[in-house]
């Protein structure tokens, strides 16, 4: 057992929080190359933090020793959600997870299908009718938030599109709350982002239980047969299912996947993905290796224990890092090139290492119906579109914080496939 390189710092002053949220990516990438270690600890947010940048930290971290560590009580996800599955520990959030699993799996999910295919042409088949760029991440937020407001509240955006409105409003000031110093202060002419959140969730909060006292049919209906543990548990987990958070996740894949496979040089691949529903995957696994939507996660140690063969004192913080931990070239060979044929090969079987929606007994619970968003999507896009940047050179630099996607929004044109030929090569 060794002890991690680094420094835990002294309080406040030796804090480097500004400098992690700055750029995550450059920051671990810096202190790995200093310490010659993917793991290291340094001082976030005023607690000793160990870092976790490889395979084997990760998955001891997120798998074989994750009842050693808990989530924050204090964090901020649940002063702007609540008590969720998400944010719960031990015999509670298990029990959360054992109540929702049969809303995200079987027949729940096969019911989500047409609906899912409905939104997704609805939203994309206009892609190329002006001719013009688009820029790809708003175009894909807004059909996340459709998804994700027909699904979990019975909203649809066609049929109420004033209520629509209002609702993605309302999650984007909600979810703004997120990234903003959590201060609760009004004064005249101004209010702070912390504040305006609360007040947005509070008016979501009146939406929802609104929908759960007078719907019956679809997700809102389903959830009054769980055994929850207060009457307030459905609204807030609707709360955390209809937020921001998820349009964003989608939008930052959906993104990254139309850039990796962009332009004339990728048109292979493109048809290949089109052809054969495993390569997709591949393409999906590569894509999400790369580009994981979300720089990682947080737990506290609620013990002394171990990871990666380094002691973690009880009470340090604990992060992993999808990005690093995804790189990691003792598991991925060539680990920065996309290379969707290595899930083929030598990572055939190892989608398990891949922790961009978590990973373990606290993995996003809606982790496959993410993936049938994702690959009804790009099953979309390839049968009926060809596109490449426009203009052909972009800054395509990556920021990683809230979610990741380019810091300048790509724009992208596309072109409509001609469906006559395309059916004569499937025949």
């Amino acid at each position: 057992m060794s002890k991690l390189p680094g420094s835990a710092g002294v309080s406040l002053l030796g804090d480097k929080s500004l400098g992690f949220y700055r750029d995550p990516v450059l920051f671990c990438r810096h202190r790995m190359e200093k310490h010659g270690s993917r793991e290291f600890v340094c001082r976030l947010l005023n607690r000793p933090t160990a870092f976790i940048c490889s395979v084997k930290g990760a998955r001891e971290l997120l798998r074989e020793k994750s009842n050693l560590f808990v989530k924050d009580p204090t964090d901020l996800m649940t002063n702007v959600y609540g008590d969720t599955v998400v944010t719960a520990n031990g015999e509670e959030a298990h029990l959360l997870r054992l109540s929702f699993t049969s809303l995200f799996t079987g027949s729940c999910l096969e019911s989500s299908q047409d609906f899912i295919t409905c939104v997704s042409e609805r939203c994309l088949k206009n892609l190329s009718l002006s001719g013009q760029p688009k820029c790809v991440y708003s175009t894909f937020k807004h059909l996340g938030t459709e998804l994700v407001l027909g699904l979990f509240l019975n909203v649809r955006a066609e049929e109420q599109p004033e209520l629509f409105q209002e609702i993605s409003e309302l999650c984007t000031q909600h979810w703004h709350g997120l990234i903003s110093a959590p201060v609760n202060v009004k004064v005249p002419l101004w209010s702070s982002g912390f504040s305006t959140a609360l007040d947005a969730r509070d008016r979501l909060m009146d939406i929802i239980k609104d929908k759960l006292d007078n719907e019956t049919q679809g997700f809102v209906g389903s959830l009054k047969s769980l055994p929850l543990p207060d009457s307030s548990a459905a609204a807030q987990h609707i709360l955390l299912f209809i937020s921001a958070l998820i349009p964003k996740a989608l939008a930052s894949l959906l993104t990254s996947f139309t850039l990796a496979l962009s332009g004339s040089k990728q048109e292979q691949r493109r048809r290949q993905a089109r052809a054969d529903p495993d390569y997709l995957h591949r393409v999906l696994l590569e894509v999400q290796r790369l580009w994981p939507p979300f720089i990682g996660g947080r737990r506290i140690a609620d013990q002394d224990s171990t990871l990666a063969g380094f002691h973690i004192p009880k009470s340090y913080g604990v992060v992993y890092i999808s990005h690093a931990v995804h790189r990691d070239p003792e598991v991925f060979q060539q680990p920065d090139s996309f290379l969707p044929e290595r899930w083929s090969e030598r990572n055939a079987g190892q989608e398990h290492l891949l922790c961009s929606f978590g990973n373990g007994p606290r993995s996003c619970i809606g982790v496959k119906l993410s993936n049938i968003f994702l690959k009804e999507a790009c099953q979309y896009l390839l049968e009926h579109f060809d596109w490449c940047l426009d203009p052909p050179v972009q800054d395509l630099e990556y920021k990683w914080l809230p979610v990741s996607r380019p810091a300048n929004p790509p724009t992208i044109t596309f072109t409509p496939l001609d469906q006559t030929t395309l059916g004569q090569k499937s025949d």
